[in-house]
């Protein structure tokens, strides 16, 4: 990114990005070199992804969603990043600070809304949950099932996450044949003491732990429902510490009217500085 661009650093519940105003930039200065430099946590700024709210849109939508993982490399939807997107839109004067934000994406359009700072967006509908009977999975690692709420997930059901060995376990789970060419994210889930669920994640793109996965909360909600082990909506706890609430109806093999609602936090503005001299 050129030297003076002014960026915005969200954090949604953990999950944190550096975003653009689309008004403002140039589409060539995103590279997958220029997204690897500014996202690099310690010669960058720093962060799970990059975001650029671009005006030019399809009539109706007030932006539309762009969205780089760490690595450079282009993804289709993130749940969080959307969360802190429909925030940040209000904040820009993108879309309306009260009511609907509505934003496209590679994969269909997207409502949102933000209620006393808290974002909540409206997912499209997707098919439910399927078991994956042939993934590689451990003793300890129970009911493998595949979710694709517009990023593949799987999901796998364990007693407690915080004994998850995620730097062994994510990379062969990431890239398993039976999630399909492009491999999925991973999640284990696990009770949480007092209610709702605990949830860590293995991120494609980033190819490491996420404080948290918006998406990855929704498939894991849609499998626990599938499972019969809660009913919407689900609070399910990130490894921040801070909690995603997804709700949704079950229609045949369907889930419906899909929602997640968490964080969506300005940590701070920033100007790109010049980049490194080799």
């Amino acid at each position: 990114m050129r030297p003076g661009t002014v960026f915005y650093k969200m954090s949604g519940s953990g999950n944190d990005f550096l975003m653009f105003d689309g008004r403002y930039w140039h589409k060539e200065d995103f590279t997958p070199e220029a997204i690897r430099a500014i996202c690099d946590r310690r010669q960058g700024a720093g962060a799970d992804g990059v975001i650029v709210l671009d005006p030019s849109a399809p009539q109706g939508a007030h932006f539309t969603f762009r969205f780089w993982n760490s690595d450079g490399s282009e993804g289709p939807m993130c749940g969080n990043g959307a969360l802190c997107a429909t925030r940040l839109a209000s904040l820009i004067e993108l879309a309306p600070s009260e009511g609907e934000v509505v934003f496209a994406t590679p994969v269909g359009l997207h409502t949102g809304q933000v209620r006393k700072g808290r974002p909540t967006i409206h997912l499209p509908d997707c098919d439910l949950p399927k078991p994956l009977p042939k993934a590689k999975v451990e003793p300890a690692e129970r009911s493998p099932y595949y979710a694709n709420p517009g990023v593949p997930h799987v999901v796998l059901i364990v007693d407690d996450v915080a004994t998850v060995e995620l730097e062994r376990r994510g990379p062969p789970l990431r890239r398993d044949p039976a999630t399909g060419p492009g491999g999925a994210n991973v999640n284990w889930v696990s009770p949480a003491k007092g209610g709702g669920f605990r949830m860590r994640t293995w991120e494609r793109g980033v190819e490491g732990e996420t404080l948290a996965c918006g998406t990855g909360s929704v498939a894991c909600a849609l499998v626990l429902g599938t499972l019969g082990l809660a009913k919407p909506p689900v609070r399910l706890w990130t490894a921040s510490g801070l909690p995603l609430d997804v709700a949704w109806t079950a229609s045949g093999k369907q889930a419906r009217s899909i929602t997640l609602s968490g964080e969506g936090r300005l940590v701070f503005r920033g100007i790109v500085g010049e980049p490194a001299r080799q």
